[in-house]
């Protein structure tokens, strides 16, 4: 069908959906193939072109002074058809395109529309762009088409399948659905299709395919059957389909399934029917944009027969669609016409009276595209012809013209073009030659009366964060009972407090779910790893959350702390009591005998030996790590030297009575006492000062003995400090024994030295018995370990010294004399 005008587009449509080639022989002449199958949508596209140029040779502002023409072919739906013909328009016909001599003028056409097919497109732009042939696609979306290498010279108005399969995707998150099947036929539009739709899910993560087929283009009934024989078997209840309308014509009943519609069969008219509901019903579907094109359908009423005689195949064209929609035939009719009761056209039958989806264009879309299509070139060939010359984009600045016009001048500034149609829509092209990616979600509803409808539920655009759905769900028809979006997964969503662990030789959609262990957590649903928690953190027994560790030490409101804190203070009260009993007894032999200054220090050492031991019980701090043991060293130190002194002070008594021995006892004054006394204690505060000094006992938080709790402890700083410590109290204290032991059978009726033995005696098992204990108990029990040690070896000095004496003091009065004691009145006692 052609127009003419000072310069001219071409057109490629599918007017007719299969072709019949003649038989080729040597003998017979040529013959041009039969185009078969009517089909309307086709001839409204291209009828869309007639009327968009028509529209703006009758604007005054875009290309005034210049009439546009067109040049439009019918690709029969074959790829040899539709090659062909865009050979011819970039080419010419030879009986209308004369070459001049110098080679100047206008070419065939300036630009194509077309090819709506992604194969043919592929097909002719891998030619034409060669010579840098402006051609505008309103319907290949094949993702290959977008590489400028091979295509330099193909645009379209209509989004790429990359970006088709992006918005499916995001669709698919936007359900939770992660466990989906793949369908596409095999062609360039299904096999690109699948590519990108497997790397793209993979690299969105969280989805997988359960299968993916590739759809025969023979009707191999066979394939067909193993297909649906697996996607029944498969748990994948949603079904992704790129192909074209003719491979979704086969009936197979499979219900239960979730269809996703590529663009290519969404709004398939011969699909909305009642009889494929049951099965297609809620099919969510991607749509080209919807748009408006004022004008056009008074413009595809004025179709007439009459109106193309000077073109025989257009006459034959127009009379086709004549012949289909009002069911008739121009004589001469087929033989059996009129006798089957066929009617002849007359042509002048009234398209206006007739319901034909011929002019179902309340919501052109594919119409849509081709307009923009159009006008993206009419616009193209504006800005060219307002170059202005010495200002030119093109070498030594200049411009290109109307009468030396070259096609990839054209698509320069088709590159650059940019505008905005009747509708609001902007049109203009990335560096691929894509048009603002934009498309609407349609869904398929099936109406209690049975009737259907598709309506559209939403929109899926680009964005600078990627692609934005926006969904109004309660829109949403859902084929399932109950009427919400359906499960499709391979493995249930992992709980907080679980990890997806994939299962071997599976998509990385199925996975077990894996308790987190001890001390890690997930509070995020599908969580891939268990985060550690914070040192002085712990699992929650849901493994959900971190909660504070139990914290351990020997504390004041536990029973063990209860227990060693009365004990120290009964010692303490002991002790007070003793010394009271003492001091009011003071003047009596027993308490004079053996120097009773001694005996008093020898208490208040003790005191504060029973004392000392509450600074074991508690939240350890740095002072109480730093006292604990220096008044636990410094008052053993001062209750042992007492002891020793003592002891030193019997012997020296007892050599003293020898003859000419008691010289020897000016060594042995209160005063020398005393000093030993104070010499030996700052012996152990030296000790104590230059272990504090030299590493400090602190506290610290030991996690080595439980994971799931802090032990709060005092770490000693120096092993070496502390072993000094107590090897300076066991030295003292071993010396003391020896002395005490040497000293147990002088002839005193009361000898203070079998005492003082005894109770070294007891004193030195304690602590020898304490370092294994100490060493092998861990956390707080070593503190308790320790206060058991003072408060025993504390209360074995007090009861061994102190129990005897305050017995005669007491219970025995009697025996508390000067006589009693020196052993001159035994048989009185």
């Amino acid at each position: 069908m052609h127009k003419p005008g000072d310069v001219a587009l071409g057109g490629l449509f599918e007017v007719h959906y299969s072709s019949v080639f003649p038989e080729l022989t040597y003998t017979s002449e040529p013959h041009q193939p039969s185009c078969q199958g009517f089909d309307p949508p086709g001839f409204r596209h291209a009828m869309t072109m007639a009327f968009s140029i028509d529209e703006i040779n009758k604007t005054p502002n875009l290309l005034p002074n210049i009439t546009l023409g067109y040049s439009l072919y019918d690709n029969c739906a074959t790829l040899g058809i539709g090659f062909s013909a865009a050979l011819s328009l970039a080419t010419g016909r030879e009986e209308q395109f004369l070459l001049q001599a110098n080679c100047s003028g206008t070419p065939p056409v300036l630009g194509i529309v077309g090819d709506p097919f992604s194969t043919f497109s592929i097909a002719t732009s891998n030619v034409l762009g060669l010579y840098k042939l402006p051609i505008v696609s309103y319907f290949a979306t094949c993702s290959c088409l977008s590489d400028r290498r091979r295509f330099p010279s193909f645009f379209r108005t209509i989004p790429s399948d990359a970006f088709q399969v992006r918005a499916m995707i995001q669709i698919l998150k936007h359900f939770g659905w992660t466990w989906v099947g793949l369908l596409v036929s095999d062609d360039d539009y299904g096999l690109y299709a699948a590519q990108s739709f497997q790397t793209d899910l993979a690299q969105s993560g969280g989805s997988c395919l359960a299968y993916s087929e590739i759809l025969p283009w023979d009707n191999d009934q066979n394939e067909y059957a193993r297909i649906v024989d697996m996607m029944k078997k498969s748990t994948a209840h949603v079904v992704i389909v790129f192909a074209p309308k003719n491979h979704m014509v086969v009936k197979k009943n499979v219900t239960g399934l979730q269809w996703m519609a590529s663009e290519a069969w969404t709004l398939v008219d011969g699909l909305h029917t009642p009889a494929f509901m049951p099965y297609l019903g809620g099919t969510l579907g991607i749509a080209v944009r919807r748009g408006e094109i004022p004008g056009l359908r008074d413009f595809l009423l004025q179709i007439r027969p009459d109106l193309h005689q000077n073109n025989s195949y257009a006459n034959n064209l127009v009379n086709q669609f004549w012949e289909y929609t009002f069911q008739c035939k121009f004589a001469p009719p087929p033989p059996g016409w009129l006798e089957a009761g066929g009617a002849l056209c007359t042509g002048q039958e009234e398209l206006k009276n007739v319901d034909t989806e011929f002019f179902d264009i309340l919501n052109p879309r594919p119409e849509y595209n081709v307009y923009k299509a159009v006008y993206a070139l009419a616009y193209a060939f504006h800005d060219l012809l307002q170059c202005e010359s010495g200002r030119g984009p093109f070498s030594g600045q200049s411009c290109g013209s109307l009468q030396q016009l070259e096609p990839w001048q054209l698509m320069y500034y088709l590159q650059k073009v940019n505008f905005t149609t009747s509708f609001g829509d902007q049109v203009l092209f990335d560096e691929n030659g894509d048009a603002l990616p934009i498309y609407d979600i349609m869904n398929w509803l099936w109406l209690p009366d049975g009737k259907t409808i598709v309506q559209s539920v939403g929109f899926v655009k680009s964005a600078s964060k990627g692609e934005e759905v926006t969904l109004d769900e309660d829109k949403i028809f859902w084929n399932f009972e109950p009427k919400e979006p359906p499960r499709s997964v391979c493995s249930e969503s992992c709980p907080p407090g679980t990890r997806k662990a994939r299962k071997k030789g599976q998509p990385v959609c199925c996975y077990d779910c894996i308790p987190c262990s001890e001390g890690k957590i997930s509070n995020e649903t599908d969580s891939m790893e268990c985060a550690s928690c914070p040192e002085d953190f712990w699992s929650s027994p849901q493994h959900d959350h971190c909660v504070p560790k139990k914290t351990e030490f020997l504390s004041y409101s536990e029973p063990l702390g209860i227990c060693l804190t009365v004990t120290s203070l009964l010692g303490t009260f002991i002790c007070v009591v003793v010394l009271g009993i003492f001091t009011y007894y003071r003047c009596t032999p027993i308490v004079r005998a053996n120097n009773s200054e001694l005996s008093f220090l020898l208490l208040l050492s003790l005191k504060l030996c029973f004392l000392c031991s509450l600074l074991f019980i508690g939240h350890p701090t740095l002072w109480t790590c730093q006292l604990r043991h220096a008044a636990f060293g410094v008052s053993f130190v001062l209750c042992v030297s007492c002891i020793l002194v003592k002891t030193m002070v019997v012997l020296a008594v007892f050599r003293a009575s020898k003859p000419g021995a008691g010289a020897s006892l000016k060594w042995f004054g209160a005063v020398q006492q005393r000093g030993t006394v104070f010499v030996l204690t700052c012996i152990q505060a030296a000790i104590c000062t230059c272990w504090i000094v030299s590493a400090s006992p602190a506290p610290y938080k030991n996690t080595q003995y439980h994971n799931d709790k802090i032990v709060y402890e005092c770490v000693i700083g120096s092993t070496v400090g502390f072993s000094v410590l107590l090897g300076y109290i066991g030295f003292l204290a071993v010396l003391s024994f020896l002395l005490a032991f040497l000293a147990r059978n002088l002839p005193d009726n009361f000898n203070e030295a079998k005492l003082i033995t005894f109770s070294m005696l007891i004193f030195c098992a304690v602590w020898v018995a304490f370092v294994p204990a100490y060493v092998n108990s861990p956390g707080k029990y070593a503190d308790a370990v320790e206060v058991f040690a003072i408060l025993a070896s504390s209360f074995g000095l007090l009861v061994a010294l102190f129990g005897p004496k305050c017995y005669i003091i007491l219970l025995r009065p009697e025996r508390n004399t000067k006589k009693a004691i020196m052993g001159r009145d035994i048989t009185n006692i």
